[in-house]
């Protein structure tokens, strides 16, 4: 009689619709993808640091990958260096803006991702760097003035500041914070894993030092990301062992999956304003059905944030935020609370804990975020599944 109840229950969960809408913690990887990262690993599984054809082909499908990443930016292809991610390459700009170029002060917020939040700490601990958070409005902007109030402070300093956050969507004026950094002498570098492939990043016009990417952000693969490293920085490696990327990444390359990623950032960017406006356009139906079925509900940040997250709070008694996740999880739908790296702990996301009071915390939140795969019925299945909770 169990087994048969257990078969149900798994019957019934297997032809469940299924609604993903947690594309901010990671994409589905395009078809056209797949198929690259299958074709570079049959054909083209050379190392690309050895001499003989098959390496130079590996060497190749490289080379051309960073070029292909380098043109969507607007930077030289030597400026482009292959991580496996956005947390090394993070890692990796502060600790040698800190090591290597005597970095004395670091300038960040409360609410970055803790790949900067917590290699500050860790950097503030070995090396006495001196840390300042720049002030944080209740709609989860940053106080501008109070970062140039900060920088006046002459010290040799990096600032470090996220473009898009990943839990609410608040995007940071890149362009004007370059130019407050340039003012004062400091180094720039932000964390733009949510934007990179999802809005445009002119690396000629605007004054940042260092951008990261993740090419899962983006539909490409897990395990593979890029930092961009203004030319003449003078940061020194992070890993040590061969030659590759110009002696300052050791390690043999994983050719395919760089090459999976260029692909992915290529047809973000060929499809960019075609699925931006669909995506915008599903966002501002959920709001619609939200404010119809659920009035009470708030939006943590702006309307107009980034148009592919969005950070609610929901008109429910707090005793529903436990099993939220869990129940929506039940209907086949995949939404977060927050970062995925932190989507085990019990504990609030600490962005929120930056924006809203005790008892607001307390409160159900969701942080939907969508891909040009989601859909109306997506979102209408959401909105009877929270009506049944």
């Amino acid at each position: 009689m169990i087994f048969k109840i257990r078969q149900l229950i798994f019957h019934n969960f297997a032809a469940m619709k299924k609604v993903y809408l947690d594309n901010a913690s990671t994409t589905a990887m395009r078809p056209e993808v797949i198929q690259e990262m299958t074709k570079v690993m049959t054909e083209d599984f050379g190392n690309p640091s050895s001499t003989h054809s098959f390496g130079r082909n590996g060497k190749t499908i490289l080379e051309l990958s960073r070029k292909s990443i380098a043109k969507h930016l607007n930077c030289s292809a030597q400026e482009i260096l292959f991580t496996s991610g956005g947390t090394e390459a993070d890692n990796w700009i502060l600790r040698s803006a800190v090591e290597d170029l005597k970095i004395e002060r670091i300038i960040t917020t409360k609410i970055e991702h803790h790949a900067v939040l917590h290699t500050v700490l860790v950097l503030e601990s070995e090396y006495n760097v001196q840390v300042d958070y720049v002030k944080i409005s209740p709609d989860g902007s940053i106080d501008l003035t109070h970062l140039s109030n900060l920088l006046a402070e002459e010290k040799k300093t990096i600032v470090s500041l996220m473009h898009v956050n990943n839990e609410t969507g608040i995007i940071l004026d890149l362009d004007r914070v370059g130019v407050i950094c340039k003012q004062y002498n400091a180094l720039f570098h932000s964390d733009t894993v949510q934007s990179v492939g999802k809005t445009e990043i002119d690396l000629q016009k605007t004054p940042v030092d260092f951008i990261i990417a993740s090419a899962h952000k983006f539909h490409g693969p897990k395990g593979v990301g890029f930092a961009f490293i203004r030319k003449n920085s003078g940061l020194q490696p992070l890993i040590f062992g061969g030659e590759q990327e110009k002696g300052l990444r050791a390690g043999t390359e994983a050719v395919h999956q760089i090459a999976g990623m260029a692909k992915a950032l290529s047809l973000s960017y060929e499809n960019l304003d075609q699925e931006r406006t669909y995506i915008s356009e599903l966002k501002m139906y959920l709001i619609d059905q939200l404010e119809t079925h659920f009035p009470g509900f708030r939006i943590n940040g702006k309307k107009d944030d980034f148009y592919n997250i969005i950070n609610i709070i929901l008109p429910f008694s707090a005793d529903k935020t436990s099993m939220l996740l869990f129940s929506l999880d039940m209907k086949g739908i995949a939404v977060s609370r927050g970062s995925a790296c932190q989507s085990g702990s019990i504990k609030p996301s600490h962005v929120l804990k930056e924006m809203l009071s005790e008892e607001d915390l307390k409160l159900p939140n969701l942080r939907i975020s969508f891909s040009h795969y989601n859909t109306k019925e997506d979102i209408d299945w959401l909105i009877e599944s929270l009506g049944a909770i």
